[in-house]
């Protein structure tokens, strides 16, 4: 037999054999578990992987004195190191610039999910990565859960790429993804599985159960393999709940949403104004550093994440006073630090921040009613929680993130409270979490990781009824009727002499007893100004039809011209039935795409 045989008898097997995987793959459920199991496994790995890499650029640039100590935890940092933030942040920026030049539009796990199906770009990951490593190793006042969630959903996203799942399982996946990131990087199983069902995935669904659980479990145990064993949180010893301590913890979820809502509209305005400024955008990074030399030298646990320093706190008594400027210090770094375009998430810093503002609290209602009413490490802890629900938008991981922490069920009690009123606070107040918000300021509508990407699919270039009945807009009604007999047709689409739309005509007002043989039949046309781009999808569609009351619309391209007549009907039947596949979906039965 020939060679050339032999090879392309290899390929047609190899062939087969990948069709087999991929069959067995979006078939069966126990394949689908361990695919899941790989993904934590392959999220913990990278997780741990980045947190060394970040500890490690600290510890050479800063000089730290081993490997248990953290950069926010230091007593005080040498100016000249502090030049790191601006080098660093130009390196940050200069990334950016290539990724612009590029043409790439960074989507992280959550845009992934709401808009394309889970699709993503591993270069993308890779760039998100590298200016997060960046971006905390230097110090600025960032989390690295924007490193640990993207690589973790982009090992899910390009399993499921590679396989050919369909798109629900691929969205699946990126949640499983970042779930087990999160998980890993917090040694809590619980508290990850929430974050990918709040926050990622968008919805506490039946069909991701499974698979979020075994992913956590898979990324947790990566972490104990290699006896990365992280410190628990102090807990408070013997708290007693009683009415009054709830009223008192959901005044803090209160104190919590609104310093949340704060923090996120002074990046928002730190990065517009920015932005206004005419700085190029690789050089803003490089001026935020400069601008953060300041408020480091007063303290160093306004830098990075803040992990060292909350521990720090939270066994050590602080004054108020301090405790507050210190709050005002960290929120005002971590803006300044997002808002001139360092990469990283708010999710760790929030943390930190929260720990200061319940202290904060339990100092001041100390003050006010002569004698301490709250414990104050309960108190910087339940500030914690909710701080960080109010910013990430995820009550419940918070709550969980508590219990795992610290193990103490009344404290957990106590934080799904405020949780609770935090996230309640700020959805009526501002509408957003953090990740949304920026996607928000970006011109994106996105409240969540819920898939509304099949929404912009069906676009009325794509539902359209082709090839109307087209005529021009100056021919006369008795012209018409020649060209048209009653009931040839429902409607014509009209156009004038250039060929740009001008209106609808119902064909059967075109021979009723009050119309003039002589007039034009654009004098009985309607929507002479209302058409449908061929862009616009179902949503637009319909507030269209609701807004003109018509039944059919004419879908016109960029310069005007007829492609299509879309009617009200069909746009509502389609919708249904996509929305329809989505609820099967979410509750687990299997649709092919």
């Amino acid at each position: 037999m020939p060679p050339h045989t032999d090879r392309l008898s290899a390929r047609q097997h190899v062939r087969s054999l990948a069709s087999l995987v991929r069959e067995v793959f979006r078939t069966r459920d126990g394949a689908f578990l361990l695919l899941a199991l790989l993904v934590g496994l392959l999220a913990g790995g990278l997780t741990l992987l980045q947190e060394h890499l970040a500890h490690a650029l600290q510890a050479w640039w800063y000089r730290l004195p081993d490997e248990t100590v953290h950069l926010s935890a230091l007593p005080h940092v040498a100016p000249p190191l502090l030049l790191a933030l601006p080098l660093c942040g130009l390196l940050v920026g200069l990334i950016g610039l290539y990724a612009h030049r590029r043409r790439r539009q960074l989507v992280d796990a959550v845009e992934a999910n709401a808009l394309h199906g889970g699709r993503m770009s591993m270069r993308d990951n890779l760039i998100v990565s590298a200016q997060t490593l960046l971006s905390n190793g230097s110090g600025a006042s960032v989390g690295l859960e924007a490193a640990y969630a993207q690589m973790g959903a982009g090992a899910g996203s390009q399993l499921g790429r590679v396989l050919r799942l369909r798109r629900a399982d691929i969205r699946t996946l990126v949640g499983t993804g970042a779930a087990a990131a999160i998980a890993a990087a917090f040694d809590a199983p619980l508290a990850g599985a929430f974050y990918g069902f709040e926050v990622v995935i968008g919805a506490y669904s039946p069909a991701a159960l499974a698979p979020v659980a075994v992913a956590v479990l898979g990324a947790v145990a990566v972490r104990a393999a290699l006896g990365e064993q992280l410190p628990m949180l102090p807990a408070p010893a013997g708290i007693g709940l009683e009415f009054e301590d709830y009223a008192l913890y959901a005044l803090i979820g209160v104190a919590s949403a609104l310093v949340g809502v704060a923090v996120m509209r002074l990046v928002g305005l730190i990065e517009s104004g920015v932005k206004h400024s005419g700085l190029p955008s690789w050089l803003r990074p490089a001026i935020g550093g400069l601008l953060l030399i300041p408020l480091a030298m007063v303290t160093p646990q306004v830098m990075s994440a803040g992990h060292g320093a909350q521990h720090l706190d939270l066994t050590v008594q602080q004054p108020l006073q301090w405790l507050a400027i210190l709050l005002v210090l960290k929120c005002l770094a971590s803006a300044i630090s997002l808002g001139f375009g360092f990469r990283g998430g708010l999710f760790f810093a929030s943390l930190f921040t929260g720990t200061l503002l319940g202290a904060v609290f339990a100092k001041l209602a100390a003050l006010a009613l002569g004698q301490p009413p709250l414990n104050e490490i309960g108190a910087a802890l339940i500030g914690m929680a909710a701080l960080s629900a109010a910013i990430v938008g995820a009550p419940m991981t918070m709550a969980m993130l508590v219990l795992e922490s610290t193990h103490d069920f009344a404290l957990t009690s106590a934080a799904i409270a405020a949780v609770l009123v935090s996230s309640a606070v700020t959805r009526r107040i501002f509408g957003y979490s953090f990740s949304t918000w920026r996607f928000h300021l970006r011109g994106a509508d996105i409240k969540s990781a819920r898939d509304i990407g099949w929404v912009h699919t069906l676009t009325a270039g794509s539902m359209m009824q082709r090839a109307p009945e087209i005529l021009p807009a100056t021919l006369t009604v008795a012209q018409a009727r020649q060209q048209l007999p009653l009931g040839s047709v429902p409607r014509v689409v009209l156009v004038d002499e250039h060929q740009h739309y001008a209106g609808i005509v119902v064909l059967a007002d075109l021979y009723a007893d009050r119309v003039k043989p002589e007039a034009p039949v654009q004098d009985y046309a309607q929507n002479r100004d209302v058409a449908l781009p061929a862009h616009a999808d179902a949503l637009a569609a319909m507030r269209h039809f609701d807004t003109t009351q018509s039944d059919e619309l004419a879908v016109v391209d960029g310069d005007g011209h007829v492609l299509g007549v879309l009617s009200e009907r069909f746009v509502r039947k389609r919708y249904a039935e996509e929305l329809e596949r989505r609820q099967r979906e979410l509750l687990g039965e299997r649709v092919d795409d």
